[in-house]
C-alpha cells in the first residue's frame, strides 16, 4: 500500500494535476516515455535517460495501482456531479418544464 506522499510524488513526476482521467495519465505517461527513452540518446545521456525511464516506469505503475484499486461510487448524485451536461439534455429533448 503506497503512501500520500509517493503517489503525490509519482503525480508530479507525470506532470499531473491534482485529477486526472485514465486517459491522461496515459497520454502523461506515453509522451514523457517518448521523451526519455533510452534508445533515442547515446552516451552519458542514455545512461540519464534509462535512470529516468525508470523513474516514469515506477511512478505510472504506482498511479495505476491506486487507480485500479479506487473504489468507485455509482450513486446518483456521483454520477450527475461527473456529467452535470446530461440533465441539460434530457431536459432538452424532453422539454424544460416536464417533471419527466
Amino acid at each position: 500500500m503506497a503512501k500520500f506522499e509517493e503517489i503525490d510524488e509519482a503525480r508530479r513526476l507525470l506532470g499531473l494535476g491534482e485529477a486526472a482521467t485514465l486517459k491522461e495519465i496515459r497520454s502523461a505517461y506515453r509522451k514523457l516515455a517518448s521523451r526519455h527513452h533510452p534508445d533515442k540518446h547515446s552516451g552519458d545521456a542514455r545512461a540519464e535517460n534509462e535512470e529516468i525511464m525508470k523513474r516514469l516506469n515506477r511512478a505510472y505503475k504506482l498511479i495505476t495501482d491506486y487507480c485500479h484499486a479506487y473504489k468507485y461510487s455509482f450513486s446518483v448524485e456521483d454520477v450527475a456531479r461527473t456529467y452535470p451536461f446530461d440533465e441539460y439534455l434530457r431536459k432538452y429533448y424532453r422539454g424544460w418544464f416536464d417533471d419527466t
